[in-house]
């Protein structure tokens, strides 16, 4: 690469002071508003099912190209996107009436329903279809800005701050380390279900790295490839060597040596906000806050990479609190005494109150809140605790949207006990592209990450104009689609 050109592009990610909350969740919005047309569509027209040409051309439509292009050539007017998705669908429902075909997933009778409730209530983890739906909107947003970014049509407010402030990129990463942990309750809560006792921390340890094994393999991958191919990079992101795949692979093994807090801890919400708080305190009190931010970069690993070294830290208390999440919105949550629907309300309730606690304490934290705030300033770069705080309470925010549509619009999912049938209700009730997102995501990051850089050194993306970087972006939007149903097709499951 041109040393001028490289210094450009470094330039051009650097010392950035980022955006307001109001236009990220403007932005964000699109998501669960393309989520909506879809489920009208489907749920009044049974329009996805089958799964036509037509239908997998208005899927990519809504559900990737909706949110490439809220992130840049919408992006100074998001809400206006957001009004050209809803319209539609207000105009279909106040015009059609509900499909009977959704029903064909052959629900149990409800006497047999009602039984099976008071009886042998099934403690099966369910599948969701919101919570597959969130987790592949934020890796299709998360694959759109790793290359829109590098675009003069991607706003430089979206990009990552350089020390202090709010992105969407910012929230992406974070949102991304959120969902992790969200699904990561699925295997703890599978091994209350068995009764047995708790697997040893060395066992556990083995199995935890072998998750992380990918995805080290690919924090050095990208560390070679950066190096070797003198690829602009941003140093103050992560620091010399350190990348997002690290910070990525390290948490799983780290969680589990640190599990054993949960038993004198036992609720997550407060393993993560401790630790947040006690990381806040630390920066505050010491010379660590000035160490990873102006301090001069020594020999040694530490002071090359301090960045992403510390702000793990932060990344990991985001990570306990999408495990708190995921531990009370993945469980049945049936007994004899609560029925499906009274399930499906604690999950609004824990996704709201969640959502509103985390906004309350993100005030305190990051405003003067009426006098009583601590005013500290977000920063992504030191992921602290208004950061950690910021990032739990938007993705709450977002799953509880997600959760609001699904029961609206695809109440079988919810009302039905049981693994008979699921299958197909939940199939009706979920994109097929999104569900090859979510199912195909450690491949689509991968691949992702493979041509953004592959357009970077191949494209001057600096200097093009709006439509040549639009058609670069739609392109590289539909080959990552037609990897994830390629993928799902072929039954190939490599999720992150």
């Amino acid at each position: 690469m041109d040393a001028s050109y490289k210094a450009r592009k470094e330039a051009f990610v650097s010392n950035l002071a980022g955006g307001s909350i109001l236009e990220i969740n403007a932005v964000t919005l699109v998501a669960p508003a393309a989520v909506l047309l879809w489920s009208v569509l489907q749920s009044r027209l049974s329009f996805f099912s089958p799964y036509t040409a037509a239908a997998l051309v208005t899927d990519f439509l809504l559900n990737v190209l909706a949110i490439l292009f809220a992130t840049t050539v919408y992006s100074a007017a998001p809400w206006t996107l957001n009004a050209l998705l809803v319209a539609p669908a207000v105009l279909l429902l106040l015009n059609s009436r509900p499909q009977r075909a959704q029903q064909k997933a052959k629900p149990p009778p409800k006497a047999a329903q009602s039984t099976k409730v008071k009886s042998e209530p099934d403690q099966s983890l369910p599948i969701l279809p919101f919570l597959t739906t969130y987790r592949a909107c934020m890796m299709i947003i998360t694959c759109a800005a790793i290359l829109a970014v590098d675009f003069r049509v991607f706003p430089r407010r979206f990009a990552k701050v350089e020390n202090w402030g709010t992105s969407l990129m910012d929230l992406g990463v974070g949102s991304f380390v959120f969902s992790g942990g969200v699904v990561s309750a699925r295997s703890l809560l599978k091994g209350r279900q068995n009764g047995g006792s708790k697997k040893p921390l060395g066992q556990r340890l083995v199995e935890s790295t072998r998750h992380s094994v990918p995805l080290l393999v690919l924090g050095l991958i990208r560390l070679y490839s950066v190096k070797g191919l003198d690829y602009a990079e941003h140093v103050t992101e992560y620091g010399v060597h350190w990348n997002f795949f690290f910070t990525l692979g390290f948490l799983p093994p780290f969680v589990e040596i640190f599990d054993t807090c949960a038993a004198l801890i036992p609720s997550y919400e407060l393993l993560s906000l401790g630790v947040a708080a006690l990381y806040q305190v630390v920066l505050e009190s010491t010379d660590l806050k000035s160490y990873i931010l102006v301090a001069p970069r020594g020999p040694d690993l530490l002071s090359k990479n301090r960045e992403g070294v510390f702000s793990f830290v932060g990344y990991f208390a985001i990570f306990l609190a999408g495990r708190a999440v995921g531990i009370r919105i993945m469980p049945r949550g049936t007994s004899a005494s609560t029925s499906p629907q009274q399930a499906r309300r604690n999950v609004f309730a824990t996704l709201g109150g969640q959502a509103l606690l985390w906004t309350v304490i993100f005030l305190f934290n990051s405003t003067y809140a009426f006098g009583y705030g601590a005013n500290i300033p977000v920063s992504r770069r030191l992921a602290n605790m208004p950061y950690v705080v910021w990032v739990s309470a938007f993705n709450n925010a977002q799953l509880f949207l997600f959760c609001l549509l699904e029961t609206v619009f695809f109440p079988a999912v919810h009302r039905t006990v049981g693994r008979e049938g699921e299958a197909e209700r939940v199939s009706f009730a979920t994109s097929p592209t999104l569900r090859a997102f979510n199912k195909g995501g450690l491949a689509i990051f991968l691949v992702a990450n493979l041509l953004t850089g592959a357009v970077n050194l191949s494209v001057p993306t600096l200097d093009v104009n709006t439509a040549q970087a639009m058609a670069i972006l739609i392109g590289y939007a539909a080959v990552l689609t037609a990897v994830a149903l390629g993928l799902d097709r072929a039954g190939i499951k490599l999720a992150l």
